[in-house]
């Protein structure tokens, strides 16, 4: 389990510090000025745009990426959670499993368990006191753990995730989805002093949330957590550090809940805008002045009656020299702005409104077990240009199937899907497997868009934004968008539901994400059960 972070031992107080820390990446400054303090109790959110280094921090954090300058102190154990997870090990590549990862993630409290068992052994041969003291210490050690609960937490944890727990399954077999799930599982069960999650709620339904949302509520160590879910945020967040830029250079932190970080996000970003436009005001007005003398002098300018020879020789240059070094001493203390973080910008479809696009009659999907509920229960649909459908319900009950079904990605077991009118089916993935679909097999030869090596490159986030910018480009007219926000960072899903309101394309959106239900609250939903469906 080499290729896995391993646990640090614990000194019974979480505690984490960053003093100074800049992190650089191919000769380019990412992050800088880092100063961060966690206690026992501490949940940091770490917020800020694709791309502004937050998976970065946390590496850093963890101990994984040497900051090119500043230090990083650690106090207990570490749990992580990153966007990412191997199903091989690092030292042969063999394949892991779920078993693997989990007695990996609870290696303290097994450890602990062990070493409990060995001294327990060792105090029926040997009654002395050495012996009396290594028991007392595993003793101690357990209990603080309260490692004998470690199974039962993880049994919790997994059923409230919807995890699978077969652990002689490798991970290479799971989804992604389901291979996160698990991790989570492992990571909250373990119960480590400190946290660092990253995206915790990809791939969590609506109890999943409500379990990583208790277990954090009840965390009595330090946590650091990327996410964009605001309402995770807004329950659990005790602190913000805001990675975007700002006027004076270090990263915005702020202590308190969700509410107090974007009111003074707000405030800083006017602030800001305000001495910009202010500097180029005065500019504007200095150099006009500076334009209008020299045009004068060009033009054979005269001082007034009366004004002696001197004068006359030096008053108009000296009054550009004047207006010159005014503009000189602004140009050096000016108040520059970098530009605003690269907006989420998606074009429309021209489809028109009403038009009959997609039917699905009766269609429905199997599982490869005989006896068990389908894959996905009959379903019926029709969708037309500016329909929207909300696809909801708990993990297993076939949202993804259905989008697949719908993309001509998967053939049904029974029913048909038709696309109507030569209409484009745009598909968005959970994650990287399949991107789009130029075409769909029920009008004509698939051409599955999967992009060049280039769009593999940087964080999870900043590929999501590419997929999704690829996506609305070819101008769909239906969109089947599977998660679409996983990854995205908070502006990124608000420039989403922008375009999403916009498009007069059909839309079909299965989603676990609170903002997004939030947002389309008033459009039609079909609710799926894993052995049930209701629309």
């Amino acid at each position: 389990m080499s290729s896995l972070t391993h646990p640090l031992p614990t000194t019974g107080t979480a505690h984490l510090r960053a003093r100074g820390l800049r992190l650089a990446q191919d000769g380019r400054v990412i992050l800088r000025d880092i100063d961060l303090t966690l206690a026992p109790g501490d949940s940091l959110a770490v917020v800020g745009e694709n791309g502004r280094g937050k998976t970065t921090l946390l590496d850093a954090l963890a101990g994984d990426l040497e900051p090119d300058a500043g230090t990083v102190e650690r106090h207990g154990s570490l749990g992580i959670v990153r966007q990412e997870l191997p199903t091989t090990a690092a030292t042969d590549g063999s394949a892991l499993t779920i078993g693997d990862l989990l007695d990996h993630l609870l290696a303290r409290p097994l450890a602990a368990l062990d070493e409990m068992d060995r001294a327990a052994q060792a105090l029926t041969e040997d009654t002395g006191p050495a012996a009396s003291r290594r028991y007392d210490e595993a003793l101690a050690a357990a209990s603080a753990l309260d490692a004998w609960d470690a199974g039962r937490r993880l049994e919790v944890s997994l059923e409230e995730v919807g995890a699978i727990t077969d652990r002689s399954r490798p991970l290479s077999t799971l989804s992604v989805g389901q291979r996160y799930r698990v991790r989570l599982a492992g990571v909250i069960a373990a119960r480590e002093d400190i946290l660092l999650l990253d995206e915790p709620t990809n791939h969590l339904d609506a109890r999943g949330l409500e379990h990583l949302t208790r277990t954090l509520r009840e965390h009595h160590g330090a946590t650091a957590i990327v996410s964009h879910d605001r309402a995770l945020l807004a329950d659990v967040a005790t602190a913000f550090l805001d990675l975007d830029p700002t006027m004076d250079g270090p990263p915005l932190l702020v202590t308190g809940g969700i509410d107090t970080w974007q009111e003074t996000r707000r405030r800083h970003r006017a602030a800001w805008e305000d001495a910009y436009r202010a500097q180029q005001e005065e500019h504007t007005r200095l150099q006009g002045q500076a334009e209008a003398a020299r045009a004068r002098l060009s033009t054979g300018w005269r001082p007034d009656k009366g004004t002696g020879k001197h004068q006359r020789q030096s008053r108009a240059p000296g009054v550009v020299r004047a207006m010159n070094e005014r503009i000189d001493r602004l140009e050096k203390h000016r108040l520059d702005v970098p530009p605003p973080p690269p907006r989420l910008s998606l074009p429309v479809s021209v489809t028109p409104t009403g038009k009959p696009l997609l039917r699905a009659d009766g269609i429905r999907v199997e599982r490869d077990q005989p006896g068990t509920p389908p894959r996905l229960a009959e379903t019926t649909l029709r969708l037309e240009g500016g329909g929207r459908l909300l696809v909801v319900g708990p993990n297993g009950a076939g949202k993804t199937t259905l989008l697949r079904v719908l993309a001509g990605a998967l053939e049904p077991d029974a029913g048909t899907v038709r696309v109507l009118g030569g209409a484009r089916i745009g598909y968005l993935a959970q994650e990287d497997e399949t991107v789009h679909l130029d075409q769909h097999p029920h009008r004509g030869g698939p051409e599955r868009g999967r992009g060049g090596p280039s769009e593999h490159r940087g964080s999870p986030g900043e590929r999501r934004r590419r997929a999704l910018a690829r996506l609305f480009a070819q101008r769909p007219d239906v969109l089947l968008l599977d998660e679409p926000t996983n990854h995205l960072g908070i502006s990124g899903v608000d420039d989403l539901l922008v375009a999403l309101e916009a498009t007069p394309a059909a839309v079909v959106i299965a989603t676990h994400d609170r903002s997004v239900l939030r947002a389309l609250a008033c459009s039609p939903r079909l609710e799926l059960t894993p052995d049930t469906l209701s629309a």
